[in-house]
């Protein structure tokens, strides 16, 4: 059989989104773990929302709307949430949640983006024996590789270059124009956050990887999977004028602790303390070094003076 090999960005592109795409068939909380879906990452939002004084909040790429359900008995009816996401509109969403597949032309508060960047389908490129940068292309059938034409990138000149023959990166200059696109349409303060690199520490050989059923698979391009590469996130604050900061630390400044509460509480009121001792343990999952505490939050606050559009 002939090796029908394109683009990895196109056999990327259709994995996901296609028509029997991973993000159109499958719950991504049947197939791994996020912030989103830990009860504390939403009390942490909400303080966000009401610092940023927002009307709305817009959860870019909300899997099943987990985040906007949690949010929504902490921010009230006042504050209009709304999810963007390619699949259906989950049937037991609450009707006061919007749902969309394209994201609004304004957002009036707050927008995050939490693991969307790294999802966005990226140019697989590798440096060839004659010096050349090459994309990769592959068959989406069999993962069967072959180097295509030379792919001269400015963006990879500045943020990711590739020295040694065998070495891979992948072009996010399409990822930081999402992004800018996004922040160009708010009013308020937008956040994405991801795991990712910084230009002085790119992994050699490139990122790209998959999950499936709670744990890291082979890559198939087939729609089984995910299919995700970290985010060179100094690109895209570079992009945005964006503040680049841990999540431990982004959560430590929205008050989230994860010390265990004093034990005298259990004997005061043994409820209270095994809620608090609950909300701890969630805490110590979102900062823990080596875990989500590693992820970087990029942050732009489109109201302070020179910030980007």
């Amino acid at each position: 059989m002939t090796a029908h090999r394109v683009s990895w960005r196109t056999a990327w592109e259709t994995a996901l989104y296609g028509d029997d795409g991973f993000f159109r068939t499958s719950a991504p909380v049947d197939h791994f773990r996020t912030s989103a879906h830990v009860g504390t990452f939403a009390e942490a939002v909400a303080e966000l929302a009401r610092q940023v004084g927002a009307c709305t909040v817009v959860d870019l790429g909300s899997g099943r709307g987990e985040l906007l359900v949690a949010l929504r008995p902490l921010l009230g009816q006042d504050v209009e949430l709304i999810g963007v996401e390619v699949a259906d509109r989950p049937a037991d969403l609450p009707d006061d949640i919007a749902w969309t597949t394209e994201l609004p032309a304004r957002v009036d508060g707050l927008l995050v983006a939490n693991e969307w960047l790294d999802n966005l389908p990226c140019t697989v490129v590798e440096r060839a024996d004659d010096g050349t940068v090459r994309e990769v292309l592959v068959d989406p059938a069999t993962g069967d590789e072959t180097l295509g034409d030379v792919h001269d990138s400015a963006w990879l000149r500045r943020w990711w270059p590739l020295s040694t023959p065998g070495e891979r990166a992948e072009d996010g200059g399409p990822r930081d124009a999402a992004w800018a696109d996004a922040v160009a349409r708010v009013d308020g303060v937008a956040i994405a956050i991801d795991y990712g690199h910084l230009r002085g520490d790119r992994p050699p050989f490139g990122t790209v990887r998959s999950y499936a059923g709670g744990r890291e698979v082979d890559v198939r391009l087939d729609g089984s999977r995910d299919v995700t590469a970290d985010v060179a996130v100094d690109a895209v604050a570079d992009a945005v004028g964006g503040r680049l900061v841990r999540q431990r630390d982004a959560l430590a400044e929205l008050g989230v602790d994860g010390g265990r509460p004093p034990i005298q509480l259990a004997h005061d009121d043994p409820a209270a303390y095994v809620r608090a001792l609950s909300r701890a343990g969630e805490a110590a999952e979102l900062t823990a070094r080596g875990g989500l505490g590693d992820f970087w939050w990029v942050v732009t606050d489109t109201r302070m003076e020179g910030s980007a559009p």
